[in-house]
């Protein structure tokens, strides 16, 4: 390991703890909560919710204090939200707390993010295994002749859709191994489980790889395989890796669990 990749694996780390951490980071998450095309209340929020037309619907006063980021002032009466999937995404705040429309698979949802979580005040850090370069390996990526869905169960007991694009080849102990990824962009993700998962690291994890070259080349770093959102918060949709994503042999590198006070 060179002092520049400790120290850019360092910095990764840190950041990845701040993330989590900030007033809406993913250990804020209190709540996802699915909406009806028929207005109901959120338990509490003010107003009135609803999905219709591919947008969140809310009613409120002024007096509620829902305000639209952006926006001159409080919500005063019918306002249409659009979701995190729009480029022009909505945001809301009520005092302190965030709310997030979502979309996923044309159903919509409000997410709450609270500063004053409980959860948020018990987090004490995320483990990691030491860095160790064995576990930094080329991969070779080879697309299918179409991008995919695969259907996978998601962390909220639900079966979704995974758009996967190809493979990646590599070897991890001289041993030779494939995951299935899906696109990121110009980069390439994957969520994967091994022989530690629900042991000594969480259930599974998340890994993003560098855009591969012409010839497909890329470097698969386990070092840097992540937790999922859901394993700071039960309202994260996650979801399970699919056929095929289980190494055999224990991956001692990565994030392993969420500390708690």
């Amino acid at each position: 390991m060179t002092d520049t990749a400790a120290e850019e694996w360092k910095h990764w780390t840190e950041r990845r703890t701040a993330s989590v951490s900030t007033p809406h980071g993913a250990v804020a998450l209190t709540g996802t909560h699915w909406l009806e095309p028929e207005p109901t209340a959120i338990p509490g929020l003010p107003g009135h919710w609803w999905a219709t037309d591919g947008t969140v619907r809310v009613r409120a006063v002024a007096a509620d204090g829902l305000r639209v980021k952006g926006a001159d002032g409080p919500v005063d009466g019918t306002v249409e939200l659009r979701p995190d999937t729009d480029p022009a995404a909505d945001l809301l705040t009520f005092g302190e707390i965030l709310l997030v429309p979502i979309e996923r698979e044309g159903e919509l949802a409000l997410r709450v993010f609270d500063p004053a979580s409980p959860a948020r005040g018990a987090f004490a850090g995320i483990s990691v295994h030491p860095y160790a370069p064995e576990w930094a390996v080329p991969a070779v990526f080879t697309p299918f002749e179409s991008d995919r869905d695969v259907l996978v169960p998601n962390a909220d007991g639900r079966e979704r859709p995974l758009a996967v694009t190809g493979q990646i080849a590599f070897h991890l102990a001289g041993e030779p191994h494939t995951l299935t990824v899906s696109r990121a962009g110009d980069r390439l993700s994957g969520v994967i489980a091994d022989a530690s998962s629900g042991r000594g690291t969480y259930r599974f994890r998340f890994i993003t790889l560098p855009a591969p070259d012409a010839e497909g080349r890329t470097v698969l770093d386990l070092n840097r395989a992540y937790l999922p959102p859901c394993a700071f918060a039960d309202h994260f949709v996650c979801p399970f890796p699919p056929p095929g994503n289980r190494l055999p042999v224990a991956v001692e590198a990565g994030e392993k669990q969420v500390l708690t006070r």
